[in-house]
């Protein structure tokens, strides 16, 4: 007896509710449409309500579907999204469940924290590059704040034979989009050369990796398997600052790939100048390259993250509403795609529309909030009080060494509260350019780790903030 393939699909959401907890079955399987299933081509159409609910799927569910079709269909069936685009105008696209970049399949990587073997390395494409194929240029959005190290990025990932940038290292505060660019620079060069061995890594995976080696006795088939890659991305290193045996083997694994003239891309959370822990050879040999700062995004550049990520995810939200949420969170790309992913969330489950009341109550539970955050000018008053200056005197072009020192402090504790660019810090601070504002936080840092008496003082300084409040 043939089970009609209505039936084949309601026994495949029963296998999924099976496997999940119940509200993310209602909020992400829930809403499916089964249309057609094309027993000649092994192809399934469903339906799903947006862009976001299509990508959320693909990125988290991939491999349930495959196995719960696979058992409720068959061998070999295909799956195809008819996503809604424009529910007042009735619009939808069809798009097929696979990544639209020519890079590797994501797989479940449970074996991921294993010692690669010179087995990988006989290999050459039998490499997983451990891409992300969702964070791409494309959505990887142009301001101030990462205009230089993203067209650098683009630069390295088209032409990834030249040597100039080499090696590439980004550095940024968190959610400030290092983890996305690295990925895209990697994504868009396994678009370009497929046949190029790819790999993105994070620090703390490649230390689990050579320990697992070093206690299997497999130190040089480690070493030899990195030793085959043509563009090596390793994110978070500052994770190695303590980790001197893991800083030894990256050494020899980065000298090899630099003489032979291979692409390294590293990214962290401080400069390298400020990797304290690390070897100067080491050191030396990141900053040979390119160093580029990545800022947290101001509050225009989160406006149009955000705009963005509606278009793709078919939202509807006011524009206030954008407004608020980039004026209010605190300028991690993170936080502002946490605040309109649980938007999203909570328009499908209630049914309801997203507006001022709905955000509101979102944001609060998603970010924390400032209601009353610093501006320039109160930072420049309370280091104005604390050294008995005028801010006509931070200002001007004299050197005096009181005037530097607030002039300075100023600068770092405005990059440190509030989210303006270098460059704009610079230009309220007595019309410096970008440069100079990153040696005065430079300076300041370096001093805050030698001097006692200057701790005191800032600490003063940023006490005082709270007291404003």
């Amino acid at each position: 007896m043939n089970v009609s393939p209505d039936a084949r699909w309601d026994k495949a959401l029963a296998l999924i509710r099976k496997n999940v907890t119940e509200q993310i079955y209602n909020t992400w399987f829930k809403p499916i449409v089964f249309e057609h299933f094309d027993e000649a081509r092994k192809m399934i159409l469903v339906q799903v309500p947006s862009p976001f609910v299509y990508e959320y799927l693909e990125e988290n569910f991939v491999g349930l579907l495959g196995k719960v079709l696979h058992h409720c269909f068959g061998e070999n069936i295909g799956l195809s999204y008819r996503v809604v685009t424009d529910k007042e105008h009735n619009l939808s696209q069809d798009i097929e469940a696979e990544p639209s970049a020519n890079i590797d399949k994501q797989q479940p990587r449970t074996k991921a924290n294993q010692s690669p073997t010179v087995l990988d390395a006989a290999q050459p494409q039998q490499i997983e590059s451990q891409l992300n194929p969702h964070l791409t240029f494309s959505n990887y959005i142009e301001g101030n704040s990462n205009k230089l190290p993203r067209s650098v990025g683009m630069s390295i990932a088209e032409h990834p034979n030249t040597m100039q940038f080499n090696p590439m290292f980004i550095y940024g505060p968190s959610g400030c989009g290092k983890t996305h660019l690295i990925n895209a620079i990697g994504v868009r060069a396994k678009q370009l050369y497929p046949q190029k061995r790819v790999l993105y890594i994070s620090a703390r995976l490649f230390q689990v990796q050579y320990t697992n080696a070093v206690l299997q006795n497999s130190v040089n088939d480690f070493i030899g398997f990195y030793q085959t890659i043509d563009m090596l991305i390793v994110d978070d290193i500052q994770e190695w600052v303590s980790a001197s045996k893991t800083q030894e083997t990256f050494f020899h694994i980065f000298n090899h790939l630099f003489r032979n003239g291979k692409r390294i891309i590293l990214a962290s959370d401080r400069p390298p100048v400020d990797l304290k822990g690390m070897p100067d050879r080491l050191l030396t040999r990141f900053s040979c390259g390119l160093i580029a700062e990545l800022e947290k995004p101001n509050t225009q550049l989160c406006v149009d993250i955000l705009e963005n990520k509606i278009r793709r995810d078919g939202l509807k939200i006011p524009r206030d509403v954008v407004n608020f949420i980039a004026e209010t969170a605190s300028g991690s790309v993170r936080d502002l795609q946490g605040v309109i992913n649980s938007l999203m969330a909570y328009s499908i489950v209630y049914n309801c529309d997203i507006d001022m009341h709905l955000a509101e109550r979102v944001i609060k539970r998603a970010v924390k909030v400032d209601d009353e955050p610093l501006t320039i000018d109160d930072i420049l008053d309370k280091v104005c009080v604390h050294y008995n200056v005028t801010p006509a005197q931070v200002n001007s072009k004299c050197r005096k060494q009181d005037y530097v020192k607030a002039r300075q402090v100023s600068m770092y504790l405005a990059q440190k509260y509030t989210k303006m660019p270098a460059s704009r810090i610079g230009k309220l601070v007595g019309n410096r350019d970008h440069s100079t504002v990153i040696h005065s936080c430079t300076q300041v840092e370096k001093r805050l780790q030698v001097d006692k008496l200057f701790c005191e003082e800032l600490n003063s300084i940023e006490n005082s903030f709270k007291l404003k409040k």
